[in-house]
């Protein structure tokens, strides 16, 4: 059976923060947490190693499978910040197209530096994705 690796565990948030090599990106990180935690209001859990989340739902998928994930949440890379909302919902695509320097891959948003991007618009993202993912998945 698969199991899935990006778990949450009891590492500390700070701690990863503190292991970015790069002061800048460590700095947007800090920044990054602020808001996550501030808009969500949910405390910062690691999951798996190089995951920043906040708050979490359990998914079931038609075939069966099933697993648990953050509500959002980010990763400092070394190439480029990782942000992870919801896919599947339009409201998403429509907030990126006014939300500054991005590009996207299948579930993630990737952003350079903080300065690239519209903060309010970042706060939108995570609202919205944290009520489409507790609408498409209710706590039982």
């Amino acid at each position: 059976m698969y199991e899935h690796k990006t778990k949450e565990n009891d590492s500390s948030a700070i701690e990863f923060i503190e292991s970015v090599g790069n002061s800048k990106k460590r700095e947007d990180a800090y920044k990054l947490l602020d808001i996550f935690t501030e808009t969500t209001g949910y405390p910062a859990k690691m999951w798996g190693p190089s995951i920043i989340g906040f708050g979490s739902y359990h998914y079931k998928y038609a075939s069966g499978h099933e697993g648990d994930a953050a509500l959002v949440g980010f990763s400092p890379r070394k190439a480029k910040i990782s942000l992870y909302f919801a896919t599947g919902d339009e409201k998403r695509e429509e907030l990126l197209k006014n939300f500054g320097k991005h590009t996207t891959g299948k579930a993630c948003v990737y952003i350079n530096k903080i300065a690239d991007i519209d903060v309010d618009i970042l706060k939108a993202l995570i609202n919205q994705s944290v009520l489409f993912l507790r609408e498409t998945y209710p706590e039982e």
